[in-house]
């Protein structure tokens, strides 16, 4: 198997708007061949849904999802471009398949542009003090911080977890791969999660 670097994977998501994991795939699957990499993916129809990425989702479908004998409860707003692709059967079950997500993972956010920079600023504080770096130099406890501030958006922003029902590809890179099947732009608008004597725990998206 090649090795292939996270700057060759990142140049590739740069040129195609694929996601990371499989803009990896792409490349291990070539030898880590650019051109072929991007032939690639157009193959299966990943780099169309990117360009995609940019059309007016003014259509959807609000859905519900109801967990643990009604302990836990989700209601999700999912867009895409027409009320045909609204209706179809596929695009309900993401639909609920997202609900269920939310339910499970509990995200704070849809995607981390919507994360406050306050919220970020206070979790790199943390990190920052953390026991592991006080010995380290200043420019590699950075380095460090901001790995783990990568690893934090992953824990608490929807589009960048693990998708519960095939955890080798995130969210983001589950609603692409609807995206190029059902050949329209969709996206997730926001979410809300209920827990039984919790506050109810709001994602807003853009």
């Amino acid at each position: 198997m090649a090795d292939i670097s996270a700057t060759l994977v990142k140049e590739l998501r740069d040129k195609t708007g694929v996601g990371m994991m499989d803009c990896k795939k792409a490349l291990v699957e070539t030898s880590g061949d650019m051109e072929k990499s991007i032939e690639w993916l157009r193959q299966r129809g990943l780099s169309q849904a990117a360009k995609k990425a940019d059309r007016a989702t003014a259509e959807g479908s609000v859905g519900s999802y109801i967990h643990l004998g009604g302990k836990i409860g989700v209601l999700i707003e999912v867009n895409c471009e027409t009320d045909f692709v609204a209706r179809n059967d596929e695009f309900q079950q993401m639909v609920r398949d997202l609900a269920m997500h939310v339910a499970a993972a509990n995200p704070q956010f849809v995607r981390r542009e919507d994360v406050p920079a306050e919220f970020i600023e206070k979790e790199k504080a943390v990190l920052s003090g953390s026991d592991d770096l006080a010995s380290k130099p200043e420019a590699m406890r950075a380095k460090i911080v901001e790995g783990r501030i990568n690893k934090f958006y992953e824990q608490i922003c929807f589009m960048e977890q693990a998708f519960i029902k095939d955890p080798n590809v995130t969210v983001g890179d589950f609603i692409k791969g609807k995206i190029a099947k059902l050949g329209e732009n969709m996206g997730v608008a926001r979410f809300t999660r209920y827990a039984l004597g919790e506050l109810s725990k709001n994602g807003q998206g853009e």
